[in-house]
């Protein structure tokens, strides 16, 4: 079995396709991770994934579940949540108002299959100083002045990776990413990384993509102009006409 690399500095980081099999993506090893770290990751299709404790452990999963913002599946539920939310007028989604918020509540919701959050102080500060590089964007559902759902992603172009989310309350989180995918794609994004298959993303339409498949399709995003992320109002959105069951 293949060593795993350990890396004193980001441009270090090895080809995807030298990714373990066992365990299913892991790429290589770090004692550190900071803004230049994801800086250099995310383009490469590279994420840092780990518990507290561990070394900061890299990863490029294979294939690469991906969602594609014009087969969002728009299921007649979250079609009617998104009507009543509308009618409220204390409901908001918005984009870049509270980062440092956003992802100190992802960070207190578990990953499925994990007991605690993956998301370390070092990782944290990491991915703030990523924000204020202009790659880290969070989106908000208020109620009223009370943050109730949101998540935050990382971007380079048109090139648009989903990280973590969380929900105080039902459903908070899946109005924001609705809100989230309509916005991206009338800026003309068409795809968002998900890094790896969950129920609940297949649900929604997300696909797998097998390496070189995901990586041609980054490196098209990658070139392109990415939307304006500067903090505005993006929701709750419209439901399309079109419902899914």
């Amino acid at each position: 079995m293949p060593s795993l690399p350990w890396l004193s500095a980001p441009s270090q980081f090895p080809p995807t396709h030298t990714a373990l099999e066992h365990p299913a993506g892991l790429l290589a090893a770090s004692t550190q991770v900071d803004a230049d770290w994801l800086q250099e990751a995310y383009p490469r299709g590279i994420f840092p994934w780990y518990s507290a404790g561990e070394p900061v452990l890299w990863w490029s999963t294979a294939p690469r579940t991906v969602l594609y913002t014009a087969q969002f599946k728009w299921h007649r539920s979250l079609c009617k949540t998104l009507r009543q939310l509308q009618a409220d007028p204390s409901r908001r989604i918005t984009l870049n108002h509270a980062f440092a918020d956003v992802i100190a509540a992802c960070a207190s919701t578990p990953r499925p299959g994990q007991d605690g959050t993956w998301l370390s102080p070092t990782l944290m500060q990491a991915y703030l100083a990523l924000h204020q590089r202009g790659h880290a964007h969070s989106v908000e559902h208020w109620q009223g002045n009370k943050l109730v759902g949101g998540l935050y992603c990382v971007a380079f172009g048109a090139m648009v990776y989903g990280e973590s989310m969380f929900s105080f309350e039902p459903n908070a989180s899946k109005v924001a990413l609705a809100s989230l995918v309509q916005w991206l794609h009338q800026q003309g994004v068409r795809l968002i990384d998900c890094q790896q298959a969950t129920p609940h993303l297949l649900s929604l339409g997300a696909v797998l993509l097998p390496r070189p498949v995901f990586e041609m399709e980054m490196q098209q995003a990658l070139g392109h102009t990415g939307p304006n992320w500067q903090p505005q109002r993006i929701g709750p959105t419209p439901p399309p006409a079109t419902e899914a069951p």
